[in-house]
């Protein structure tokens, strides 16, 4: 039996290159470099016919532990809430009011990136409260 040794995330969005520069801040991961022959991504995108451009794109975290995350364009808009979501977690060990200005703080660097915050959820748990997000293309994440 195969064992299953890494997992890719793969995001349906309309414009992959944009969102995917997005998560890259937001996770301090890294967007791979453009083909041989190219300086950027927008150069080689130039050699392809329209339908083909930022069709997709991909990036990774540097260290390798935690998973790719993929964005391939598709036709169709974002309509309900995500089946699955992102937790990116800032606050992990922290607790009450400590937890809760580490999330502010985060949720301002995520705004200021394109996020938008939906809401914030306090829990009876002191380690359980998070901020309901979304990103650049409406996304929903946790941030706890």
């Amino acid at each position: 039996m195969a064992k299953i040794r890494q997992v890719q995330v793969t995001f349906d969005c309309a414009e992959p290159r944009r969102v995917a520069r997005f998560w890259a801040e937001v996770l301090g991961y890294v967007l791979p470099e453009p083909p041989e022959g190219f300086s950027t991504w927008e150069e080689h995108d130039a050699t392809l016919p329209p339908e083909e451009r930022d069709a997709w794109a991909a990036c990774s975290d540097p260290t390798g532990v935690g998973p790719r995350l993929y964005f391939q364009r598709v036709p169709e808009g974002k309509t309900v809430k995500n089946r699955v979501h992102l937790d990116v977690r800032a606050g992990t060990g922290l607790v009450g009011a400590e937890r809760l200005a580490v999330l502010e703080a985060e949720s301002a660097r995520l705004v200021a990136l394109g996020a938008r915050q939906v809401r914030v959820l306090l829990a009876d748990g002191e380690n359980e409260s998070c901020i309901v997000m979304q990103d650049v293309e409406g996304n929903e994440f946790c941030l706890d």
